[in-house]
């Protein structure tokens, strides 16, 4: 019988290799975690509602101590605090500005917005219809005052009638124009009425000084329907011929104006400053004397204060 061959099967046996510590770690952390948060909930079982506000805006602020915080939220024997100090990397934000350099920051950043409002109202009239067709009578510029819009005649196309101070149609509408624009700054403003040298000879007592306070007058409720604000009008002058636009010929129609200025603020400020009443008025001539009030009383008591006035003659003015 033939023998059969012997086959000898070895199972290899793999043996886990070595885990370390890592789950120690891990319970660690657990551990950790569990002593916190049951040194929280003793905190807050112990601690009083101002203890707890405090810990609560600590933690949603811990920087700026909102809500009624402190530096301190728990007060442990230890007191832990934080000191507020400025370190060598970190400087004090507070900055201290001179006055001086207040009022020039000021006044260049107005500067700058009177700029902003010429480019803004040369950029209107190139795009409005209405003021483009009358932009060789519109001068615009900067002064120590402010931005200066001047609106001037031209041969054959006057502002106002020969001596009146009723507004031509295309002039109105040419100050409704300009009265969207500068209702939209805060600016107050001036206008100024101007005649040419020509003497007006219409009626008695009525000069080229009336006459140029009446049409200033006009332009500025023009400016008001238009939509410029009451507030926003500071002065309302009329000077005559007094300041020529032509010197050299003090007749020509462009003497004939009106000036529309956007007031800067140093400008309003002195036009208040300078009318603001004083405590004691040097001399009040609107004060009767001792004599005329006892002549007053008197004409009153026995009725000799009603007495019929004549009429003025031709001519003659009865102020």
């Amino acid at each position: 019988m033939e023998q059969q061959p012997i086959i000898i099967k070895r199972k290899k046996k793999i043996v886990g290799g070595h885990h370390g510590g890592s789950w120690k770690v891990a319970f660690a952390d657990f551990a950790t975690a569990m002593m916190a948060f049951f040194l929280v909930l003793w905190l807050t079982a112990t601690a009083s509602p101002e203890q707890i506000q405090a810990v609560e805006g600590y933690f949603k602020d811990p920087i700026g101590f909102t809500e009624g915080g402190s530096a301190n939220p728990v007060d442990l024997g230890g007191s832990a605090s934080v000191i507020n100090e400025a370190t060598q990397d970190v400087e004090s934000s507070t900055i201290q500005i001179e006055d001086q350099v207040v009022d020039e920051l000021a006044d260049t950043l107005e500067e700058r917005r009177m700029e902003e409002l010429f480019q803004e109202l040369k950029e209107r009239i190139e795009q409005n219809e209405t003021l483009k067709e009358f932009k060789d009578q519109l001068l615009i510029d900067i002064t120590d005052e402010g931005l200066r819009i001047q609106i001037v005649d031209r041969s054959g196309r006057p502002m106002f009638d020969s001596g009146r101070a009723e507004l031509k149609y295309y002039s109105q509408d040419i100050l409704f124009e300009l009265a969207k624009t500068l209702g939209s700054v805060n600016n107050k403003l001036s206008l100024t009425g101007h005649t040419d040298a020509t003497p007006f000879s219409g009626r008695p007592g009525y000069t080229n000084w009336e006459l140029s306070a009446d049409r200033a007058n006009t332009a500025r409720r023009a400016l008001v329907a238009g939509g410029v604000r009451l507030e926003q009008i500071a002065r309302v002058v009329g000077l005559s011929d007094s300041v020529l636009f032509d010197k050299d010929n003090p007749t020509a129609p462009v003497n004939r104006r009106i000036s529309i200025i956007v007031l800067n603020k140093k400008t309003v400020e002195g036009i208040e400053s300078g009318e603001r009443r004083p405590s004691q008025p040097l001399i009040d001539l609107t004060r009767p004397s001792e004599e005329q009030e006892q002549k007053a009383f008197k004409n009153l008591e026995d009725g000799s204060w009603f007495e019929e006035r004549p009429e003025p003659a031709p001519g003659e003015l009865n102020w």
